[in-house]
């Protein structure tokens, strides 16, 4: 007899291992299916394990400027690759045994292998085909179960994304990286092309410049970062342009040349003109696609669009039965998200009253380069593409006194509300540590507050977070620094 439960889980990443601890606080027996490692993507290879690398790099950047805030640094500081990785790699499998903990506790089955969905209500489990690699990240002491076949009311597809490659310029894991290599170099290339300019991208070419590579982004959008607010990027680049990046918007790598140890781009521009770059690696950030491929959806009829599940606000699928969350359900493909969606999809199986679809205008968006970029909402190109009537207010962090006082006064924060009823569409930021401020707009936005109530909020003072309301007071006309 197969192994029978509520809910099975295909995936641990942050999706799928926090839909799996809400559906057992819920009573729902559950099981999660893992290949590779606890915690996905996210944990493992992708927002934290970047993080740690961006800290590093932070440091740096403030070590090599001690002399600004009136501190004597005796002798040089300089990175060591092995050891600022080795701190990343440390991190990450902190996580990752935090994750397998969890299961424990919340008393969910641990099923290692792959997964094929079979039938609605069934799945096979065979053996991984990406066996765990790394010393730090063991199998967890809880698994209970491995290849077999295994039922469920319910069955969430949770398998996360991988990066997307161009034909012609595929990753080769030496020469041209994906954001694997990139978070483990043995040693620090002297030269790195950045092929794309989303949030791995970028924050891969922030870190490598401030270890002190010579680092050259190419873009095929007039913009970096293009889902962020035109006036932002712009502010954001002249900073990233400022610590010695080199970027070319609205330019495409073409073809590329492999050498012994060097890749030479060419890259084509908007005027057709072709320019060859030479350097040491090349990371691929072009993107990323659903993991979609042997999980059966073919043969089920399971709805597909671009590479990716499609779902509705709840997570589930055309299929009864069956649901998907995180980054294999589409943009944004981001881990919060995939939380968010893990919890709405699991409290609506549970029939929970009141559960309200997954909002995806309210999903902040962070990029943790230096400086860093936030939002949530729309941007002002969208509201007007959109016909709306609206106000922006703007602030520098060059009036804020805290800004000032921290020597981080290049920055904004861009607020966009509707004229006739003071919603607040959008908030855009870039400056220091804009990533922790950005979430009270999304409480705002998500609690329908009005441009008059963020008014009449006290901020404390000083702090950077002044910024926001008066990038609110600026809208109305009433701001009073600036």
């Amino acid at each position: 007899m197969a192994e029978s439960y509520d809910v099975i889980i295909i995936g641990s990443g942050p999706g799928g291992y926090v839909a799996a601890i809400r559906a057992s606080q819920l009573g729902l027996k559950t099981a999660i299916v893992e290949r590779e490692h606890m915690g996905g993507i996210c944990l493992n290879w992708g927002c934290i394990p970047t993080k740690a690398l961006l800290r590093s790099a932070e440091v740096l950047d403030h070590a090599n400027h001690f002399k600004d805030y009136g501190l004597v640094l005796e002798g040089t500081v300089k990175p060591d690759a092995k050891a600022v990785v080795g701190r990343s790699r440390a991190v990450s499998a902190r996580l990752n045994a935090g994750v397998g903990f969890l299961m424990k506790k919340n008393k969910i089955d641990i099923i290692w292998g792959e997964a094929k969905i079979t039938k609605p209500g069934e799945i096979v489990v065979g053996k991984p085909s990406k066996p765990v690699v790394e010393p730090q990240h063991p199998l967890p002491k809880n698994v209970k179960s491995g290849e077999g076949t295994y039922t469920a009311k319910h069955i969430i597809i949770a398998t996360g994304a991988r990066p997307r490659a161009l034909p012609g310029i595929e990753p080769d894991g030496k020469l041209i990286w994906t954001y694997f290599e990139a978070l483990k170099p043995d040693v620090l290339p002297k030269s790195l092309i950045v092929m794309g300019s989303g949030a791995i991208g970028i924050e891969f070419a922030s870190f490598y410049r401030s270890m002190g590579v010579d680092v050259t982004v190419v873009e095929v959008m007039p913009t970096i970062m293009p889902v962020e607010d035109a006036e932002i990027t712009a502010i954001a680049r002249k900073q990233l342009e400022k610590r010695g990046l080199k970027i070319f918007t609205s330019a495409k790598v073409s073809k590329v040349d492999k050498a012994a140890d060097s890749v030479t781009a060419h890259v084509e521009t908007a005027d057709g003109k072709v320019q060859q770059i030479t350097a040491d690696r090349l990371i691929s950030a072009v993107g990323v696609q659903g993991n979609i491929e042997n999980l059966g959806l073919e043969a089920l009829g399971v709805k597909t669009d671009r590479g990716c599940v499609v779902i509705d606000g709840y997570g589930k699928t055309n299929v009864a039965g069956i649901y998907a969350i995180g980054d294999v359900a589409g943009p944004p493909m981001l881990a919060h998200k995939a939380e968010h969606e893990g919890v709405v999809c699991v409290e609506k199986i549970a029939g929970l009253p009141n559960v309200h679809p997954t909002d995806k205008g309210k999903v902040p968006g962070c990029t943790y380069c230096n400086p860093q970029v936030a939002s949530v909402g729309i941007t002002e190109a969208k509201a007007k593409e959109q016909g709306r009537d609206i106000r922006v207010g703007r602030f520098s962090f060059a009036a804020n006194g805290k800004a000032i006082a921290l020597g981080e006064d290049q920055g904004m924060v861009k607020v966009i509300f509707d004229k006739k009823t003071g919603e607040l569409l959008g908030a855009h930021m870039v400056g220091a540590e804009v990533t922790e401020l950005i979430q009270g707009f999304v409480v705002a936005m998500n609690l329908e507050t009005t441009e008059e109530e963020l008014m009449h909020t006290i901020f404390p003072h000083p702090t950077v977070s002044e910024t926001m309301k008066e990038a609110v007071l600026d809208a109305y006309g009433r701001v009073l620094n600036a």
